[in-house]
């Protein structure tokens, strides 16, 4: 990792936390925005400890523009938790045949940057 992918991520994980400090829940109640603020910190932690060791500079920067996307996302709707996505339903195909490969192909493609590691973390 290069000295400014690593000042890039460490300033990332250090806004997220700011973020979390000043977060306020849309309900405005108490319990409930300290809930979004412990799902804030959670998060964080556990998606960085998952791509701690990661060192491949094109995945690291996918995963960097994912945290930018949620980061901002989340502020621009007041929501912390990720927005949810709609995908065309698998339909009819057979199993293991082409047409149902296809259509798992076009379901991958179709989820948002947003999205790609919280499946794998949930």
């Amino acid at each position: 990792m290069t000295a400014v992918t690593r000042q890039d991520v460490l300033g990332l994980y250090r806004q997220i936390f700011r973020i979390a400090r000043q977060w306020k829940s849309l309900s405005e109640l108490e319990e409930e925005t300290i809930k979004e603020k412990q799902y804030i910190v959670d998060e964080a932690r556990k998606l960085f400890h998952k791509n701690k060791n990661v060192t491949h500079a094109e995945t690291i920067q996918q995963c960097i523009e994912e945290c930018k996307a949620r980061v901002e996302i989340g502020l621009h709707y007041g929501i912390p938790y990720p927005r949810p996505t709609y995908l065309p339903p698998m339909g009819l195909a057979i199993p293991h045949s082409k047409a149902m490969s296809t259509q798992e192909k076009l379901r991958k493609q179709a989820k948002p940057l947003y999205l790609k590691s919280y499946d794998e973390i949930s």
